[in-house]
């Protein structure tokens, strides 16, 4: 249980080693609209990517046909690894609990502890847009998905 667990977690270390600091310090920063408007964009994408992965999932049926159902599975792969690589991009801006641990890298323009310092409300908006699109998307559902074609009627008018 443990490897896969390392597996699991490995994507994310990666993209916050390898990638977070320039995510956060420069992309970011060069997005239109700053940094809030990267992190409205990275939180409105949280509900479509879950849905990407969900979506798929719903239409498997083992018992039916196990073909397709593989298929639907497999279809669901790339709302993972979407998945995957937002959750890396917020995990990049997290900042150790004890300032003691804050090294001049934390603190260099870039790095998770100086996001938070320039952009203190960084993380309202990202949950905002999350939220947002989240009530969006539920509504469409809703209004949308309970929708049944309509049977003929046998009744005379």
């Amino acid at each position: 249980m443990i490897p896969v667990f390392l597996v699991l977690l490995a994507p994310l270390i990666f993209i916050d080693q390898f990638w977070g600091h320039d995510i956060w310090g420069r992309f970011a920063l060069a997005w239109p609209g700053g940094a809030y408007a990267f992190a409205a964009t990275v939180g409105a994408l949280v509900p479509v990517v879950i849905a990407a992965f969900v979506a798929p999932l719903t239409r498997m049926n083992w018992k039916k046909s196990k073909a397709r159902s593989l298929a639907w599975a497999c279809g669901a792969l790339p709302g993972l690894a979407a998945g995957y690589l937002i959750a890396g991009v917020i995990g990049a801006t997290w900042r150790p609990k004890r300032r003691r641990n804050w090294h001049g890298e934390c603190l260099s323009r870039g790095g998770p502890c100086w996001v938070h310092e320039e952009y203190p409300y960084l993380w309202a908006v990202g949950l905002l847009a999350t939220l947002t699109v989240a009530a969006l998307l539920i509504t469409l559902l809703v209004k949308y998905g309970s929708e049944s074609p309509s049977s003929p009627s046998t009744s005379e008018p």
